[in-house]
């Protein structure tokens, strides 16, 4: 009895100790994300003075003078407009390339299979400066330096190899039985899987799709090489604010942040649902 007594507190103390490490791993995680954020939103709502003082104030002043001068900056409101536009169409090429690829390498064998996947990823194994030359001399050649259709294509580069790797995965934790059940009823292959597939893999696609949205909205120096006049705002800001006093700095990021976040948050559910938990 003494001895079982034993066995079962051990269990305890081990559940306890698993439960206490998963707790302050959430926390410690929540925290590397959330006290950034919050210390950036403190020093842009600072006044220069506050912001370049010691100790630093944990309370924001609610000092709008930053933000203020960034709401007046020449051409800060058409480079937020030049970055919605390329992130959303790095977004919808990313997934028009992307989800093809991804159903393609699940559904179907072909020779050199393994060999196409791991292209996908070397793909990433070019850093961009060094891209940088040729794709300026491409660019002007073809005339679409400085426009944010050809800014949007260097960013589905480098968008398209996550997608096309999500979306492998997903498809193929669909079994395919269910589309050829489709089959038997009626259904073409592209019937089936806009009927049967594409709403089952949606939360997982519109998980990808933000994925791209994110990498071109943070995406700085090929948009600081190939646009001059058509800046989006990542390019402006490091443009105008190299050697900018440290509380603009502090706005800049946080002009920088806010729209991702927001869409983020605004299309959280899907991200929700891609991994089981219920819309809310």
């Amino acid at each position: 009895m003494t001895e079982a007594t034993a066995i079962v507190a051990d269990r305890n103390r081990t559940r306890a100790s698993a439960r206490f490490l998963y707790t302050a791993s959430v926390v410690l995680l929540c925290a590397w994300v959330i006290v950034p954020l919050y210390l950036l939103l403190v020093n842009t709502l600072s006044s220069p003075e506050a912001v370049n003082s010691f100790p630093k104030s944990f309370l924001p002043a609610f000092d709008m003078g930053s933000l203020r001068f960034f709401a007046g900056f020449e051409g800060i409101i058409v480079a937020l407009k030049n970055s919605i536009i390329v992130a959303t169409m790095t977004m919808v090429l990313s997934i028009l390339i992307g989800a093809p690829a991804g159903y393609a390498l699940s559904r179907f064998d072909f020779p050199g299979k393994a060999l196409f996947r791991l292209l996908i990823l070397l793909t990433r194994a070019f850093p961009l400066p060094l891209l940088a030359l040729p794709l300026a001399v491409l660019f002007i050649r073809t005339g679409l330096d400085d426009t944010a259709f050809g800014l949007a294509l260097v960013h589905t580069t480098l968008a398209v190899p996550f997608a096309v790797l999500i979306t492998f995965s997903l498809f193929s934790g669909i079994p395919r039985e269910l589309e050829e059940a489709a089959w038997t009823l009626g259904c073409t292959r592209l019937t089936a899987f806009t009927m049967v597939v594409l709403p089952l893999i949606l939360p997982g696609i519109a998980a990808s799709a933000i994925f791209a949205f994110v990498i071109s909205w943070n995406e700085v120096f090929a948009a600081a090489v190939l646009t001059i006049e058509n800046r989006t705002l990542t390019a402006l800001l490091l443009q105008t604010l190299g050697e900018a006093p440290l509380h603009l700095k502090f706005a800049g990021g946080f002009i920088l942040v806010v729209p991702a976040l927001i869409f983020i948050f605004a299309v959280r559910k899907y991200l929700f649902a891609m991994w089981g938990i219920a819309n809310r």
